[in-house]
């Protein structure tokens, strides 16, 4: 890192300290003059920032703040975010990034991240060079196609590449510098967003077609001649684009999709503890979802290995598996319906979504669908008639798209309900009995996964990889947060969750012949070593 001096020091948020460089430091690096009297250490600093964030009245404000924070003081920006990351994730991440998603170009301030339109085709490569780090070891990258449960908002969607980046660093230890949010600007078929005059984004409609599939595979042979070290993660494409740039690269690039594969992990974390809960066995579970997207097929996906790891032939497992979409219960006679859920339209007569409860008793149902309201007050009570303890497992965000809210969970079941979401609700009382949402938020896995691969350098990423983390993730929910109807861990843990599902993933880089390296014995000393904590 080259060293700044005077101004251009406290202008580099990646160096600056502000009010807590001491007297030797500003003698030495030309600060004198510059900053007030008085040297404050980053607790101090953090108190100053909480109190100016906790007087903004809403929360796109405070996603404002908190931005011009990382941009002027980047390890005060990301320690204050992990001390206190129970209040500041909700506002860096979802649900608020939702907002600032939509907002995006009307409360730009400063350019973060990396955009590539169509004008850059045959030049991607070589405008990569003007990125300011040349060690880059994670690339969070998205086409704004289907942002959360908010549709096409074009380069819009930047917000959720800085989001991911952000996330990246304050769960896994991953240092910002190896870090890059990518937009890959195609175009937006949003009308109204084209016509806005502030919009920043590509104006023109999307790319489709080759069009768009050659642009994507200049893009990958880019990032490997540029960026050879780093992991892409995938985020929020379109569902079609979603499992068929997957299924193009998966094989020979390092590379995963998080909608697809970082979504299935968490929910089947969450299934595997609820089976602590109800006493049920993973294997006799019938799980039904509503939604046919790229979330519920990636789940189904990787619910049907890790029944086959229980005991489970392949059939069986998929037998255990029931998707709903708006036309009902999907059905082997059924003449039309996405690839990926052929494997799940069993024999059954069609019903609409009450009937297939009525008729399937599911143990487990998982909503990803965006649609706000989809378990109305029927489905829940249906639920609750044929389970003692019914799991609810509602994944759409941002939290006004959520299948049911966390209240209502529980007021149709009586309390009984084993409800998580994917984004946060705020603690529920009903009667005497204090509820606390368990939240399954994906970054109880992406940052592990990518912690883990960073310190194996696997040259791939696979399915067994999301297994463990899923594994592990359920196995760290404590004993008191089981008796309190937790399924997943307090947040306050993930950098824990994320070194040990970090681990998990370095013997399964071992286990499948996908790195290299030697790595050391202990791997646990290993990965912590390799975790970044932002301090003065």
């Amino acid at each position: 890192m080259k060293l700044l001096r005077g101004k251009s020091l406290l202008d580099d948020p990646a160096q600056n300290k502000s009010t807590a460089f001491s007297r030797e430091e500003r003698n030495q690096f030309g600060l004198r003059g510059l900053l007030p009297y008085q040297v404050a250490n980053i607790k101090t600093q953090q108190e100053r920032v909480l109190g100016n964030l906790r007087l903004k009245n809403s929360d796109i404000e405070k996603y404002i703040f908190l931005n011009s924070l990382r941009e002027r003081n980047q390890r005060l920006f990301y320690r204050t975010m992990i001390d206190h990351i129970d209040e500041i994730m909700p506002l860096v991440y979802t649900p608020t990034v939702g907002e600032a998603c939509k907002e995006f170009a009307h409360i730009f301030r400063n350019p973060q991240g990396f955009y590539i339109t169509p004008d850059d085709r045959g030049e991607i490569a070589s405008i990569l060079g003007n990125w300011h780090e040349t060690d880059v070891r994670i690339i969070v990258v998205t086409d704004g196609g289907r942002i959360l449960g908010l549709g096409d908002l074009g380069a819009n969607g930047m917000g959720i590449s800085i989001g991911k980046t952000a996330l990246y660093v304050a769960c896994a230890g991953i240092h910002p510098a190896h870090c890059l949010p990518m937009m890959l600007d195609v175009g937006t078929n949003n009308q109204p967003l084209r016509e806005d005059l502030l919009y920043l984004g590509y104006p023109y409609p999307r790319l489709t077609g080759d069009a768009y599939l050659s642009l994507i595979d200049e893009f990958i042979q880019a990032v490997r001649i540029k960026f050879p070290n780093a992991l892409i993660q995938f985020e929020d494409f379109q569902s079609r684009h979603a499992f068929e740039l997957l299924d193009r690269y998966r094989k020979r690039v390092r590379c995963f999709n998080d909608d697809i594969q970082g979504t299935a992990a968490v929910t089947l974390a969450g299934v595997y503890t609820s089976c602590r809960i109800t006493r049920k066995r993973f294997t006799d579970l019938n799980i039904m979802l509503l939604g046919t997207g790229s979330a519920a097929s990636g789940i189904a996906e990787l619910m049907v290995p890790a029944f086959c790891a229980a005991g489970l032939s392949e059939e069986f497992a998929r037998s255990r598996l029931w998707f709903v979409d708006r036309q009902g219960l999907v059905v082997s006679s059924r003449e039309q319906f996405k690839s990926p859920i052929q494997p799940f339209a069993h024999e059954h007569a069609p019903v609409n979504f009450l009937e297939a409860i009525e008729s399937i008793r599911p143990d487990v149902l998982i909503g990803a669908t965006g649609v706000a309201g989809t378990f109305h007050e029927a489905i829940i009570r249906k639920m609750a008639e044929f389970n003692e303890r019914p799991v609810i497992i509602a994944l759409s965000n941002p939290t006004s798209h959520t299948e049911c809210t966390a209240e209502e969970a529980y007021r149709w079941t009586d309390g009984r309900a084993i409800f998580a979401s994917g984004s946060p609700f705020p603690v529920f009382r009903l009667g005497e009995k204090l509820f606390k949402p368990a939240q399954g938020n994906n970054a109880y896995i992406f940052p592990g996964i990518g912690l883990g691969v960073i310190a194996s350098r696997a040259r791939l990423v696979t399915d067994s990889m999301f297994l463990a983390a899923a594994k592990v993730l359920a196995d760290m929910v404590l004993p008191e947060e089981i008796k309190a109807g937790a399924i997943y861990p307090t947040l306050n843990r993930v950098r824990s969750v994320s070194h040990t599902i970090a681990v998990a993933v370095c013997r399964i880089a071992q286990q499948e012949g996908l790195t290299e390296n030697t790595l050391p014995e202990d791997l646990a000393t290993y990965v912590r070593s390799l975790m970044y904590e932002p301090d003065y």
